[in-house]
């Protein structure tokens, strides 16, 4: 496509010199000259045809001067590059143009040579312009996009809490901060019927949109095989070969999924490579729950999965949690680590008083947030605690 010249002139004699000087370009369609006899007709032409590369203003003209049509260059077509042609002499005007905005300038009589030098640098600099605006709206509207992807995300997890407070034999309290707009960890809890309540959490191999993506197909197969009422080692054993039928290379999830018994307090649950929950007891001890399950979902088509059942007394909480609590890092590259989640966890339990499901999640993230002291988030931080008391006693969220 030829770079586009409007030359902005009342001297008729200039339009053959410069088609005659640039004939070579012209016929190669490298560069494309359209004439106006003064900054009104100027105007007029970019109104109608459309933005130009460059224009080449005389200053002296009738109807409208050369730095009057540079004013509405600069209001009206801000990426348009301009080169001012005036008198050797009139370096008042020139100083005027250049301080308007003009890029450069050649003086009369035009030495064509030193001309087609300062077009072609003028047709650089307003490409190289145009191509940075191009790039910054390209990153606006992406800005706009991932902001509506993550209000779209923040809307798939449940964020009501506590989510249930009809009841009192059961609390949930959860936090998701993604390291970008969008993250690729989830959690999510719902009943499968009046006693039995499903809960998971997951992390997607990767960060930003794609793994987002994956992250929602994952809830979506999750909760919906989950509905069936199968063991959590059928459930996910069932999203893991559904995953793998999508066929996506190189993406997996971690998952650790359970159903509570809110009568017994007896959970059965499965672990397919994810972070092993703690146990925080009533009387403040701490424990780690079974290794059963299976590989990441998504791994193998025909994995099987075991599931095991831990039991719940009244005030236990199951603290659940994504890597990124652990592996959050510090300025000295230092990570977060299980010892220090434990001593967290210990010493919220130690405080005195049933500590609730909100209060564990608030002091792990804080803990975590003090020990990264401003470095930046590299993973997706997320916490799912649940509290249990027996039925017909009361439960904080």
């Amino acid at each position: 496509m030829p770079h586009t010249i409007l030359v902005v002139d009342d001297e008729p004699d200039l339009e053959l010199l410069i088609n005659q000087r640039f004939r070579r370009e012209i016929r190669d369609r490298t560069m494309r000259f359209v004439f106006a006899s003064n900054g009104q007709d100027a105007l007029r032409q970019l109104d109608a045809q459309g933005d130009a590369d460059v224009v080449l203003t005389d200053i002296n003209m009738p109807v409208m001067d050369g730095l009057t049509l540079l004013a509405n260059l600069n209001e009206r077509y801000p990426l348009l590059k301009s080169v001012i042609v005036s008198a050797y002499g009139d370096m008042a005007n020139i100083r005027a143009a250049l301080n308007r905005g003009a890029f450069d300038f050649v003086t009369k009589p035009i030495d064509f040579q030193d001309l087609a030098l300062t077009l072609t640098r003028s047709i650089q600099e307003a490409r190289t312009k145009r191509q940075a605006a191009s790039d910054h709206e390209r990153l606006v509207a992406l800005a706009r996009e991932l902001d509506v992807a993550r209000r779209i995300q923040q809307s798939i997890v449940p964020t009501r809490f506590p989510p249930f407070p009809h009841r009192t034999d059961v609390a949930i309290h959860a936090s998701m901060q993604p390291a970008r707009s969008v993250g690729g960890d989830f959690y999510d809890y719902f009943f499968i019927d009046e006693h039995r309540l499903a809960f998971a959490i997951g992390d997607v191999t990767g960060k930003g949109v794609p793994a987002a993506l994956f992250m929602a197909v994952s809830r979506t197969l999750l909760r919906s095989t989950a509905a069936r009422g199968s063991s959590p080692g059928e459930c996910l054993a069932s999203v893991s070969t559904s995953l793998c039928a999508e066929d996506v290379g190189g993406m997996f999830v971690t998952c650790f999924y359970g159903v509570l018994d809110t009568r017994t307090g007896r959970i059965e649950m499965c672990n397919a490579g994810h972070n092993p929950p703690y146990i925080l007891r009533a009387d403040g001890s701490l424990e780690r729950t079974p290794q059963a399950g299976g590989f990441m979902l998504g791994m193998f088509a025909d994995a099987s999965y075991d599931s095991a059942t831990i039991d719940l007394r009244p005030g236990d909480s199951l603290v659940l949690f994504t890597d990124g609590v652990t592996e959050a890092a510090n300025t000295g590259d230092e990570q977060f680590e299980e010892e220090r989640l434990e001593a967290t966890l210990q010493r919220l339990a130690a405080a005195g008083g049933q500590v609730t499901a909100e209060q564990i999640v608030a002091g792990v993230m804080a803990d975590v947030e003090q020990f990264a002291s401003g470095a930046p988030q590299a993973d997706d931080i997320t916490m799912l605690v649940l509290t249990w008391a027996a039925q017909g006693s009361v439960v904080a969220a």
